[in-house]
């Protein structure tokens, strides 16, 4: 269900990288900014009414997939901490996505691999295994390494060095 209500917001996300690319190659890099901003506050806008529906409703979600009480503990848990940071996951998409826009791949690499490989990763294991929170850690860790990368991506972003890239 997570990735399902996400799909649509990666269309939006796209759709911004390919905006960026258009703008820039039209030597317009504020409408290429202006468009970006205006695509990540509506996705963010948009996953968050998701969110908050995960956040409220988590049961209705979960008794269409499962009855086990067991899984539905801790399917509802999931829904609810991955639901407070799904307004951050819009935003960081389509920030990502407009450095791919703007052909700078490294960008959304590095952005990856510190975000997710060198602070989600640990930050699971530490917050499940050494400070008690079992999965409930590994869900906080998924919604604060994506409110992380949301926040990185819009600083860097804000930077404005890609509207230096050759399009």
């Amino acid at each position: 269900m997570i990735i399902f209500v996400i799909l649509p917001a990666v269309g939006l996300a796209n759709a911004a990288a390919t905006l960026v690319g258009q703008n820039l190659g039209a030597g317009k890099p504020d409408r290429a900014e202006r468009s970006v901003w205006t695509a990540g506050f509506l996705n963010a806008a948009l996953l968050g009414l998701a969110g908050l529906f995960f956040v409220v409703f988590p049961d209705i979600v979960v008794a269409a997939f499962t009855a086990d009480p067991q899984v539905s503990g801790y399917a509802r848990d999931c829904l609810r901490i991955v639901g407070y940071g799904y307004a951050f996951y819009g935003l960081g998409m389509v920030m990502e996505s407009s450095f791919n826009g703007a052909g700078d791949t490294w960008t959304p690499t590095y952005l990856n691999f510190l975000i997710f490989w060198v602070f989600e990763i640990p930050l699971a294991y530490v917050l499940a295994n050494y400070y008690g929170f079992g999965p409930q850690g590994v869900f906080w860790a998924i919604t604060l390494a994506f409110s992380m990368l949301a926040v990185v991506a819009a600083l860097v972003f804000k930077r404005g060095k890609w509207k230096l890239k050759a399009v």
